[in-house]
């Protein structure tokens, strides 16, 4: 759990710098990244590590959402509380990921990353690909909405799919409120339960370089620093337009909100680099729920908006996908007007949503997007394939910023933003440890 000194405890002394977490995530990225420029053979021998972890976290997942959201529904004791934070959520989602979008849209038509390639789409080998067009049709609206219903009350505790366990959780905390006294003792059995399972997961964090060197490693020796100068241009322009979008937009909203993105960004240092290790923003998941309600944020709120936001708010993914979509048709000499420029953007907000949940989610709702835009040849994403696990550390960055920025907005438009202890924390006045 998160240790927060107040006033009747004095804080202990702190960890020293070389036992920090995030320190010792840092130095495993840098080592893992080494190993797999020198030792190629060897570091690719790695990968169950990385995976390993990534799927030890996946285990807590589950009880992690559903403790905090059913608990933090029981707490509101107003139905119409969570309906209301469930519709400030959503239009916080829909507004700021159809403005990722159009930044994606509209740096791709100035910077033109695709442009002077000249492929023609007749020789690329759409077979490289298959895989992911065929997931792409499987992750339709229809099915997404399917895949909404568990298959029981209880599989989704089990199982991997985010939003199932968001239902239940709903469904399970809305009974909680509504069968009086005898929601109560359950509501508080819950929340010692909660606490053990946090505490799981900060004994599961212990493994964390382990899980962020193997990664690392994997990827810099399976596909090659190399891989990245063939397409540097889109690679370079994703992870400016990124960058520009955390520190411009969501900056923007932070000082509305009285913080500063750069704080925020130091604040969640250690969790950043878990992301970037391990290319998985799932694998910090549990740890942002604490350390947003740690910073003032309420428990009901975040527990409704973080996980759903992991499914509805992806920023870094809504701007590779137009930014790729435009890469692919600029390098096959394909002219979009705009008319066909907004018809990809309006395709690429409801495909995402198709594939909320799924694993590489980026990759495939692109697949999804250019199989319902015939303008541009699905064929073209074996072009960006190379390279596309490179943008997928920005990606799952991009995202995680942006729902932590989420909850403090939807906490702050429910006025229940502690804004002194969000000053307090981000300021590095009161400490918080993981």
């Amino acid at each position: 759990m998160i240790a927060i000194p107040t006033e009747a405890a004095p804080p202990a002394a702190p960890r020293r710098w070389y036992a920090q977490t995030y320190f010792q995530v840092l130095i495993a990225i840098v080592l893992g990244a080494a190993l797999g420029y020198f030792r190629p053979a060897t570091a690719e021998l790695l990968k169950p590590l990385g995976d390993g972890f990534v799927s030890l976290v996946k285990m807590i997942i589950a009880p992690v959402i559903f403790l905090t959201i059913v608990t933090g529904i029981a707490g509101m004791r107003d139905l119409a509380a969570v309906g209301r934070v469930a519709a400030k959520a959503f239009a916080y989602f829909l507004f700021f990921s159809t403005l990722a979008l159009a930044v994606g849209l509209l740096v791709a038509n100035v910077v033109q990353p695709g442009a002077g390639l000249n492929i023609d789409p007749a020789t690329l080998d759409a077979s490289k690909v298959a895989q992911y067009t065929k997931q792409a049709h499987e992750t339709g609206l229809v099915a997404f909405l399917m895949g909404l219903i568990p298959d029981s009350l209880l599989s989704p505790l089990v199982g991997e799919n985010i939003l199932q366990t968001l239902v239940v959780a709903i469904l399970f905390g809305i009974a909680l409120t509504m069968v009086g006294k005898r929601g109560e003792r359950v509501v508080s059995v819950l929340e010692d339960l909660a606490v053990v399972v946090f505490k799981i997961v900060s004994i599961l964090m212990k493994a964390a370089p382990i899980g962020a060197f193997g990664a690392m490693a994997f990827t810099i020796g399976k596909y090659g620093i190399g891989a990245l100068a063939k397409l540097a241009l889109l690679v370079g322009t994703f992870y400016f337009t990124s960058i520009l979008f955390v520190v411009v937009v969501l900056g923007a909203v932070g000082l509305w909100c009285g913080f500063s993105i750069f704080r925020l960004i130091a604040y969640l240092k250690g969790e950043l680099l878990l992301v970037l290790g391990t290319s998985s923003s799932e694998s910090a998941l549990p740890l942002l729920i604490e350390k947003m309600e740690a910073a003032g944020c309420p428990r009901q709120v975040v527990g409704l908006v973080v996980p759903t936001g992991y499914s509805f708010n992806l920023d870094g993914t809504n701007i590779y996908m137009t930014l790729a979509a435009l890469f692919i048709a600029q390098a096959c000499n394909v002219h979009l007007p705009l008319g066909d420029q907004l018809l990809l953007m309006g395709v690429a907000m409801i495909s995402s949503k198709g594939a909320a949940g799924v694993t590489g989610a980026g990759f495939i709702t692109l697949a999804a997007t250019l199989a319902i835009v015939p303008s541009v040849p699905v064929a073209g994403m074996t072009l960006i394939l190379g390279v596309d696990r490179f943008m997928s550390e920005c990606r799952s960055l991009t995202n995680f910023i942006g729902n932590a920025v989420a909850a403090i907005v939807v906490s702050k438009w429910e006025g229940g933003l502690d804004k002194e202890r969000m000053q307090a924390v981000l300021s590095g006045r009161v400490a918080v440890e993981v």
